[in-house]
């Protein structure tokens, strides 16, 4: 499954050079990872009351070109690899001219907040690598 949404670069968002901060890509990108899981049927509340999570445990990030004031970025999200008790997404964020700036992975263990562990995946997530699934991976 992919998602996408479109967040603006507003001026909260520039640095002294002129351009959106590096921090602000992983926050737009994190926005990105809520629709995510969102649309995954993972919703937060709903992994807390059974006492579930994802932790994040790597993050890749290339800055390719600048983002700046008032350029709408689209935020693509999709899963990329799936192993036992882990799962990498991928995130592109183009700018409204469909030039990249920036390219994420992530690679996220699911995670028992009771007994502190890591556990399978859970289908809810699982189900949308079904087609790239790597088991040997991860």
């Amino acid at each position: 499954m992919e998602t996408v949404i479109e967040l603006i670069v507003d001026e909260g968002k520039i640095d002294h050079l002129g351009h959106m901060n590096y921090l602000e890509y992983i926050i737009f990108s994190e926005k990105g990872m809520i629709d995510w899981f969102r649309k995954a049927g993972a919703l937060h509340e709903e992994l807390a009351q059974k006492k579930l999570g994802m932790v994040f445990i790597n993050l890749d990030v290339n800055y390719l070109n600048e983002a700046r004031l008032g350029d709408s970025l689209k935020i693509i999200t999709k899963p990329v690899k799936l192993g036992t008790k882990s799962f990498v997404i991928r995130q592109d964020i183009y700018n409204q001219d469909l030039v990249q700036t920036t390219e994420l992975i992530k690679t996220f263990v699911m995670f028992n907040t009771a007994t502190r562990k890591s556990i399978p995946v859970i289908d809810e997530i699982a189900r949308h690598f079904t087609k790239i699934k790597n088991p040997s991976s991860c």
